[in-house]
């Protein structure tokens, strides 16, 4: 287990809330909110936002559309969707039974570089894997962690004034037809796994979140977590339409 890391920031919290199934639009329309939002306060408060997405594709800046698979009928005739947007890391599929992972967190409050962050991300996802029974690993100069099995954990993140959003995937339980569509991986044609194939077993969403939350609290240094069931913002009248547009920087 990796060790763990040393931050002077012991008095920040973090505001976890668990959004169930919602929309990619919808949950990225929040994910903005919340980025001026805590860019502008001064206690270097994180929100985490755990949720599964509907089928859907996205396409970071790392991706392409030599990355799809163009001639899958589901693709040519635009009954699976696929989105360009601002982050990092390549295409990923979106599907229910993959958990999707967005820390909002205030880099600069923190004193993390971009590059600490991601390390520090990736150290609190492996840890909570190991909790579960599952040994991950990265490799050299890459984003994402890996098993035996394949790639379980797909990472892109963004910056917007120094406050992180996007985040990390991590395939717990999903049908794995749809990942055939894409290489997520730009850089080699590593298939994607999920956590039931690399352990042979069942796997619970719930276990995972809940170590997702409580190694993640600990990655970013921060001692106290306070959990949540869907979130304000998202109530009826906040802003966020089902399907609402969103432009991604």
């Amino acid at each position: 287990m990796p060790a763990p890391f040393q931050t002077e920031s012991q008095s920040a919290a973090i505001e976890t809330h668990l959004l169930g199934l919602i929309d990619h639009p919808r949950c990225l329309a929040l994910q903005q909110r919340l980025v001026d939002e805590i860019g502008g306060r001064n206690d270097g408060q994180i929100a985490l936002l755990l949720c599964e997405h509907p089928n859907l594709i996205t396409v970071g800046r790392a991706g392409s559309a030599a990355d799809l698979a163009l001639g899958s009928d589901l693709l040519t005739n635009h009954r699976l969707e696929t989105r360009w947007i601002g982050r990092g890391g390549g295409c990923v599929v979106h599907t229910p039974g993959q958990l999707a992972i967005y820390p909002i967190v205030p880099l600069a409050w923190h004193h993390f570089s971009v590059g600490e962050y991601l390390d520090r991300l990736q150290t609190g996802i492996l840890n909570a894997l190991d909790e579960i029974g599952i040994r991950g690993h990265l490799r050299p100069g890459r984003h994402g962690i890996w098993g035996r099995t394949g790639q379980l954990v797909a990472l892109g993140v963004a910056v917007r004034n120094w406050v992180s959003y996007h985040g990390a995937f991590i395939n717990v339980c999903p049908t794995m037809g749809l990942f055939r569509l894409v290489r997520t991986d730009p850089l080699e044609s590593t298939r994607m796994s999920c956590l039931v194939a690399e352990r042979g077993q069942a796997v619970r969403m719930t276990a995972v979140r809940s170590a997702i939350v409580r190694h993640l609290a600990e990655a970013l240094g921060c001692p106290r977590c306070h959990m949540h069931t869907g979130h304000p913002l998202l109530a009826r009248g906040a802003g966020f339409p089902k399907n609402a547009p969103v432009v991604d920087e």
